[in-house]
């Protein structure tokens, strides 16, 4: 029998939020002279991250943690690389961890791709020896052979994660925490991320892999944790995880709340406020869509703070957590620039949509690539694809990425500041 390589009992963490620094003595005398009781009340309150997780990891294990953002699942990775401390529990570790948490950790932009390789791996763990022999193999992986004596601050958003990510994922550490770094890239380079992982599970180490991508965590864990506001409420196969991930994700899209609403992640200049989808056949609109129409998708971004040359973009996932159609604004050539209260309206038509029937869902994503997420709901909406005349002549084979023919059409207009205003 395996033993235990990661245990923690009762882990929890606890942070600050609200709390006010004093500006000084005289903004502290205004303030009591105006609102006298106000001075003595609380000034900020605490939230749990985390909260009672007992966790056993065995050897050779690949486990996978999976919830909705915000659910504590990084902040358990955090404790158990030793970056953050617990309020309360314990963890121990037996084996040498390396720690995949952010992509590009210790990256300089002055620096060359060469040097910051070098730097990059002294900071995940690598000594000198052990990054020169495996350098070639980390530069070819990264296919950036013609590039690697280029400054980074040179390099495209692709290239710099690809070298990052080539970094990270060479280490050979005995148990290895990775946080959301599959989703590097392009398609492309993610089936390949995807490949390496595969191939370090393979090899018999212990894995704890966070993943969005349901597909991955199907692919490459024996065991699935799901969490929720910081607390474990799954622990076991990952098809019977994965499908009560997809049953609450349904609840939430088919909720028709605001899409201001929803849990998303990014840093909050612009906010995905509205999307609708509608099937198009050859005498115009249906009721359902089916194998081979037309889809004519809408959207509205508020912007809050300025943004410059960013990439809007609209995933369609089936429900194995397949990424099946991916078609973003930067495919044609053109970008989403906004000021601070503007409101953009984009059409996406997709021609001859191939999906098998079934249903899917609908992501909605602003940012550039994974060096500045702006928004990015993962199930914003569900699309349900009925069967059709086309059914027998067409379909997609999955995994795989569609890139369909498609034409868009973004405007921006002014709008009011106080109906768009700061969070």
């Amino acid at each position: 029998m395996s033993s235990a390589v990661i245990q923690s009992e009762g882990l929890g963490k606890r942070y600050r939020r609200g709390l006010s620094v004093d500006a000084g003595l005289r903004h502290a005398l205004e303030r009591f002279l105006k609102s006298p009781l106000s001075a003595f009340r609380k000034k900020e309150e605490t939230f749990w991250a985390l909260k009672d997780v007992s966790l056993e990891v065995k050897e050779g294990e690949i486990l996978g943690l999976i919830g909705r953002n915000g659910a504590g699942k990084t902040t358990l990775l955090k404790i158990l690389s030793r970056i953050t401390k617990p309020t309360t529990g314990w963890a121990e570790i037996h084996g040498r961890v390396g720690s995949l948490l952010e992509v590009g950790t210790g990256f300089h932009p002055e620096l060359t791709g060469r040097e910051n390789t070098f730097l990059s791996g002294a900071i995940l763990g690598m000594n000198k020896r052990e990054i020169e022999r495996k350098f070639d193999e980390i530069v070819a992986f990264a296919e950036l052979e013609k590039f690697i004596d280029t400054p980074v601050k040179h390099y495209s958003s692709g290239m710099y994660v690809r070298l990052a990510f080539a970094v990270a994922a060479h280490l050979e550490p005995e148990i290895l925490l990775v946080d959301e770094v599959l989703a590097v890239g392009d398609i492309t380079f993610q089936k390949k991320c995807l490949g390496k992982m595969g191939d370090v599970a393979r090899a018999g180490r212990t894995v704890v892999l966070v993943s969005h991508n349901m597909a991955a965590i199907n692919a490459l864990s024996t065991r699935v944790v799901m969490m929720k506001n910081g607390g474990v409420v799954f622990d076991g196969p990952a098809s019977e995880a994965t499908a009560r991930y997809y049953s609450e994700s349904l609840e939430v899209a088919e909720s028709g709340a605001s899409l201001l609403d929803r849990v998303r992640e990014g840093n909050g200049k612009a906010r995905f406020s509205a999307v609708s989808i509608q099937a198009l056949g050859p005498l115009g609109q249906v009721d359902v869509a089916y194998p081979g129409c037309d889809l004519e998708v809408e959207f509205e971004i508020e912007c809050r703070s300025n943004i410059n040359d960013a990439n809007a973009a609209i995933i369609f996932y089936d429900m194995n957590g397949y990424r099946v159609i991916d078609t973003n604004t930067a495919q044609k050539g053109e970008f989403v620039s906004m000021a601070a209260g503007q409101k953009a309206h984009g059409r996406f038509l997709l021609h001859d949509v191939l999906l098998r029937p079934g249903k899917y869902f609908v992501g909605l994503f602003i940012g550039r690539d994974a060096m500045e997420v702006i928004d990015h709901i993962e199930h914003a909406v569900t699309l349900d694809v009925a069967e059709g005349e086309e059914t027998a002549q067409h379909s997609v084979v999955f995994p795989g990425v569609y890139l369909c023919r498609f034409e868009q059409d973004l405007s921006i207009s002014q709008t009011s500041l106080s109906k768009v205003s700061h969070s």
